[in-house]
């Protein structure tokens, strides 16, 4: 599992002009799912996103984390974070899940971050989305859940 986390001053997802999630400070999290992603590699990677101290302390050092700062959680569906462009110049995306194991990990990534008590909202899996940002540093990490074996 892969996730671009960026911290955020504002963060929205809209569908055909319809706002489906939407968040003031926080964090939006595009997030891909590998075919061989397991719950535990979602709990893995959501764990270590809501805990990372990427947020500053009144000396302006980073050391407050999503859940210290009270902020929230915009997380949106990016299967393109697996494209594989090596070869030619069109990328193929035969590195992600397919789209019933990714939806499932997803939808369970959403429920997770609101079992830990945080603002969550979220994009629509398998849509076209406009996602609008202020990215607040900026401040952008690469996680994947791979790293941990």
């Amino acid at each position: 599992m892969k996730a671009i986390i960026q911290r955020v001053k504002r963060a929205e997802v809209r569908v055909e002009d319809s706002t489906t999630g939407a968040i003031s400070q926080g964090l939006l999290v595009l997030l891909g799912v590998a075919p061989d992603d397991t719950e535990a590699d979602m709990r893995w990677l959501i764990d270590k996103i809501v805990n990372l101290r990427i947020f500053a302390n009144d000396e302006g050092k980073f050391d407050r984390s999503l859940l210290d700062v009270g902020g929230a959680i915009l997380i949106v569906s990016q299967f393109t974070l697996f494209g594989d462009y090596r070869k030619g110049r069109r990328p193929n995306f035969d590195g992600a899940a397919p789209p019933a194991l990714a939806e499932n990990l997803y939808e369970q990534a959403l429920r997770y971050c609101r079992e830990l008590n945080i603002s969550t909202q979220s994009g629509l899996f398998g849509a076209m989305m406009d996602v609008e940002l202020i990215n607040d540093g900026p401040v952008t990490l690469t996680l994947d859940s791979k790293d941990r074996r």
